[in-house]
């Protein structure tokens, strides 16, 4: 099955299509299909959908689009709201901390996370009674545990302590908050899992899924907020060394439809457009982002700070990829224009690397055929610098640093500082949902959004959504500050 064509599309359906049975309160959701639960996961066809189903959710509205962009970038350095004066105000409220538990952003971020770990936790306990080959039974549980633990991961960086629902029925255990230590270790299980059963590579129809590289370098990241910087290092290493990915020579051209699971690409939510469907061609990722007035809605907007980021590094490459202005012709032949104005800058912009080529437009949102990134080799290779650096190998980092700078034209270091390798963290993954929580586990978060309201002790984590606490009856504990 071909993760970018039909076969993988129509699993948009099982995923709500999928009975929820067994769960309660604020992991029910209401089924929107006509495949009722005691008729499913009886077939090996049926274990197939389940799992893609899991996929397809990740392109959902709420994990890549408003509740993305709000809560992993605009809180940080890197953006603000943008669009028109007054559009979405409520936005403001996150690039100034003022966010609270009752506000919908927060709790469409959880609700949307809680449905795949469901989409996950059906796969995890039907598909082992399901008569069919063990080894590709065993792939499938694998990949389900992948895409879970990537939910909680989610979940753990913005929230802390989270329910931990693992396996069906549902029991008491939505209604209480597993320690933040609990989560990260149920995340270990699952990518540990996943490294030891999943293949190094797919054939071309399977192009796409979950790989022992993806689970072992998501691992790496998971060492790296976990302080564990032998580990971290270790794994991050051995995806590295196992040849299987290499950095692509054009950064521009890294965030194209053309590069899609290419070489650098050690994992991506898959998206497609399809023919006359807007309901399947649904991934609103670049939309909410891309250029106002012209194709998309124009939120998310690269800040002064970034650009200023950029231009200290003398980093003409990156920034031009990252940051699109008006009046800017980008290699694909659009003319960037949009509207005159856009709230926060003087020099109307956008986020460069959600840009989709207009020619390629076809069917559905703006951009719904682009694949996101949610890693990278690039950041495989910062991964094991930081933990080098870390571990006071200097000259180890250097090594991985060096390879990242000289793809886009930067000198190399020969003795580089914690501070060169999260500073090149921060420009090579600007805009892509990590810098944020980067500021929060490197302690740099009071000194670079002090300014803008961050208080330590509370902005480390968001509100638990107040909504989710009453379905709850009042179980679920609220995070300090809130």
């Amino acid at each position: 099955m071909k993760m970018k064509n039909k076969t993988l599309i129509v699993a948009l359906f099982a995923a709500l299509m999928i009975g929820f049975s067994g769960c309660e309160k604020y992991l029910d959701f209401e089924p929107e299909g006509s495949v009722p639960a005691e008729n499913f996961f009886e077939t090996p066809e049926q274990a197939l959908m389940g799992v893609n189903s899991v996929y397809a959710h990740f392109r959902a509205w709420e994990m890549v689009s408003f509740a993305y962009i709000i809560m992993q970038e605009i809180p940080s350095d890197n953006s603000l709201k943008g669009s028109a004066a007054g559009d979405a105000s409520f936005i403001n409220d996150y690039d100034n901390f003022l966010f609270t538990p009752n506000q919908f952003v927060i709790n469409d971020y959880w609700r949307g996370r809680y449905k795949g770990i469901n989409l996950a936790n059906q796969c995890i306990t039907n598909i082992p009674n399901i008569a069919m080959d063990d080894g590709l039974k065993n792939r499938y549980i694998a990949e389900a545990k992948f895409l879970r633990a990537l939910l909680y991961f989610d979940l753990v960086r913005a929230f802390g302590g989270v329910p931990t629902p693992q396996s069906l029925p549902i029991g008491n255990e939505i209604y209480t908050r597993s320690p933040e230590a609990d989560v990260w270790a149920l995340i270990e299980s699952d990518l540990t899992t996943a490294a030891s059963v999943l293949p190094a590579t797919y054939g071309a129809s399977d192009k796409g899924r979950a790989t022992s590289g993806a689970a072992k370098a998501m691992l790496a990241k998971v060492y790296l907020y976990n302080q564990r910087w032998g580990d971290a290092q270790r794994l991050a290493e051995e995806v590295i060394n196992s040849g299987s990915y290499s950095l692509e020579s054009d950064f521009y051209k890294v965030f194209r439809v053309e590069k899609e699971n290419g070489a650098e690409s050690v994992f991506e939510i898959q998206a497609q457009q399809f023919d006359g469907n807007w309901g399947i061609s649904m991934c609103q990722h670049s939309e909410v982002q891309s250029v106002r007035g012209q194709w998309g809605w124009g939120f998310n907007l690269p800040t002064d700070e970034l650009a200023a980021a950029f231009d200290a590094a003398g980093d003409v490459v990156r920034k031009k990829a990252t940051i699109l202005y008006k009046g800017d012709k980008t290699p694909d032949g659009d003319s960037i224009q949009g509207v005159e104005a856009v709230e926060g800058v003087d020099v109307p912009r956008y986020n460069g690397k959600a840009y989709f080529p207009s020619s390629q437009q076809v069917y559905g949102p703006y951009g719904s055929g682009q694949n996101i990134r949610v890693m990278r080799f690039a950041e495989v290779l910062l991964i094991a610098a930081e933990a080098k650096i870390r571990q006071g190998d200097a000259s180890g980092a250097a090594t991985y640093l060096n390879q990242v700078r000289q793809r886009v034209g930067l000198a190399a270091i020969s003795s580089p500082t914690l501070d060169d390798v999260l500073r090149e963290r921060h420009l090579e993954l600007a805009m892509e949902g990590d810098r944020y929580f980067d500021l929060i586990r490197s302690g740099q978060a009071s000194q670079v959004l002090g300014a803008k309201g961050f208080v330590a002790g509370k902005h480390d984590h968001y509100p638990i959504p107040q909504e989710q606490i009453d379905l709850s009856d009042g179980q679920l504990t609220q995070n300090p500050g809130y």
